[in-house]
């Protein structure tokens, strides 16, 4: 599969939280560092995740914003 988005996070989900309808997905990506991702139960069901699973973190973004 071929995308435009050029940001690709591999890692691992550390964690697949279930809500009503969207579920939060945590993916380490590195040492002490992880992304979370909002996505819909259905996608989680589809994908299979599960804790454990290699996954990866695709953003595709017209803005980024720093803070400090």
């Amino acid at each position: 599969m071929k995308l435009s988005a050029r940001n690709l996070l591999k890692g691992r989900v550390l964690e697949v939280q279930k809500g009503q309808t969207t579920a939060h997905v945590r993916i380490e990506i590195g040492e002490n560092a992880a992304v979370t991702a909002s996505i819909t139960n259905e996608a989680v069901d589809d994908l299979g995740l599960k804790v454990g699973d290699e996954a990866t973190a695709i953003i595709k973004a017209s803005d980024v914003l720093v803070g400090k």
